[in-house]
């Protein structure tokens, strides 16, 4: 009756507790519920109570939040996984959706609360949650046990949500050998490599980015066909000669001068004809979304790095037409992310 009353009212509630609908969604994903109820199908509340080893307010108040939150769906006295759950379990998306929670328990929740003060500063001032006295959120996570690891997992996951744009939507003819730059832990070279059979790869980045880099190749049988180079990529020349250099996650994390002077030394870089390859997720050219991208900014101004911003698609155009490439096109993903390729061509 109340939503019914005041419909505009209900849309900015979750809004307003926007912070408490993460925590609901961060509890039943670390006590297990949303395991348990795949599990065993349809549950009661005591039976939830006790195999979470809850106590009965507890398991009210847990219950109560996922189920108007719609995580959760109450049928009579039972419960189970509401619609956008169980579709993640269908698909085996799951265990990369849990990730993905975690790092924003972990990572960007805390750091969110500077984000007012990072629009003042126009810099990430939510950095100083870690410890350190570099300027990017990267070299400080080795500071916290554990953290780098689980920030280069939840990177593997979002790659694994986001790659099918990159490896299977973008045309790779003429392609023999493509250049990942900032290509860390080669989950993009590896998907690339699987996807495109003909495709060689070149993992650039720093020497200790490499080894897990290297190990990765390894295990996926894939030594062959992808290699390293270890170079930095602002500082070092990159090697020429390719028909193909890839950014992935690359030039949301840069100020609009350093994603120039990117583009350019990947333009010296390529053969005549060749192409360059920004993947990532973008904003909308319009201005009005999506919210995706709206709300995924709040990490971006608070934690990388000083200038870290998920651009529009025609600031990419623009800066490669500024660094000498004669033709762009899109390439838009058709997942529930924004991810996309800009290519421009030498």
């Amino acid at each position: 009756m109340a939503d019914d009353a005041h419909p505009m009212m209900a849309g900015f509630v979750p809004i307003l507790f926007g912070h408490a609908a993460f925590q609901q969604l961060h509890a039943a994903t670390e006590l297990g519920l949303f395991e348990l109820l795949d599990a065993k199908g349809q549950l009661t509340k005591a039976a939830i109570a006790e195999s979470l080893a809850l106590s009965a307010r507890s398991t009210d108040l847990l219950l109560l939040g996922t189920t108007a939150l719609r995580l959760t769906d109450k049928q009579a006295d039972g419960y189970r996984n509401g619609g956008v759950i169980a579709e993640l379990f269908a698909a085996q998306q799951w265990p990369i959706m849990r990730d993905i929670i975690e790092f924003q328990a972990r990572v960007s929740y805390l750091p969110a609360s500077d984000y007012t003060e990072s629009l003042r500063q126009d810099r990430n001032v939510g950095i100083r949650h870690f410890p350190g006295d570099t300027e990017d959120l990267y070299s400080r996570l080795a500071n916290v046990p554990g953290l780098e690891d689980l920030f280069y997992r939840c990177m593997n996951s979002w790659s694994k949500l986001s790659n099918p744009v990159l490896v299977e939507a973008v045309d790779y003819t003429g392609i023999e050998h493509v250049l990942d730059v900032g290509g860390g832990d080669a989950v993009n070279a590896i998907a690339l490599a699987e996807a495109q059979p003909h495709v060689r790869v070149t993992v650039l980045d720093r020497a200790p980015a490499l080894d897990i880099a290297r190990r990765n190749i390894e295990q996926a049988g894939l030594s062959a066909r992808i290699g390293t180079f270890a170079a930095d990529i602002f500082d070092d020349d990159y090697p020429d000669g390719y028909c193909c250099v890839l950014f992935a996650h690359q030039l949301v994390i840069w100020s609009p001068e350093q994603n120039r002077r990117l583009l350019a030394k990947a333009h010296r870089a390529l053969r005549p004809g060749g192409r360059v390859l920004i993947f990532n997720a973008m904003s909308d050219d319009d201005g009005r979304g999506p919210l995706y991208s709206a709300l995924d900014n709040v990490y971006f101004a608070t934690l990388p790095f000083a200038q870290s911003t998920l651009y529009p698609w025609s600031t990419y155009r623009k800066w490669l037409a500024e660094c000498g490439f004669g033709r762009t096109r899109e390439v838009r993903g058709a997942s529930w992310t924004p991810h996309g390729v800009v290519e421009g061509y030498r």
